[in-house]
């Protein structure tokens, strides 16, 4: 399964598209649309086709995480949620979530329910997080259109 349209739009609103190497709020080296890695330098810069190649690279990965952790049946909003998830938080918290347990026992409403918890970094509750987070809930609990 892929990510769709509207998962992509919704990691490059929250990650932002950065050009240049800067720290993220917990120090950690990002550049484009949220890559990290130990590819990213103090003074590196990209281009946007850099970043966009970048961005595919890092949701193949995410997309092949979600597919491997969600042992349940997702619709392409539900899937693209949690692959936004993963892309901002990284795949082992996914996978040690109680979010993942909800959701492999079917239980997507408790599920759900768990993205707003996720609003923390570096320890702190941080307003933008929360806010991707409610953003990531309201896209998994999108239907499809008929």
């Amino acid at each position: 399964m892929k990510i769709n349209s509207a998962g992509i739009s919704l990691i490059k609103q929250y990650e932002g598209l950065f050009l240049i190497t800067y720290a993220d709020v917990v120090g950690v080296l990002t550049i484009g649309y949220g890559h990290t890695g130990a590819d990213v330098k103090p003074g590196l810069i990209i281009t946007q086709t850099q970043a966009d190649q970048l961005l595919d690279d890092d949701l193949a990965r995410f997309e092949k995480g979600v597919s491997r952790l969600a042992r349940v049946p997702l619709n392409p909003n539900q899937f693209s949620a949690l692959v936004s998830f993963s892309f901002n938080l990284g795949l082992g918290n996914l996978g040690n979530s109680t979010l993942l347990r909800d959701l492999n026992r079917g239980d997507y409403a408790a599920a759900a329910n768990q993205f707003p918890r996720w609003d923390r970094a570096g320890g702190r509750e941080l307003p933008g997080l929360l806010k991707r987070r409610r953003a990531e809930q309201a896209l998994f609990l999108t239907p499809l259109a008929a």
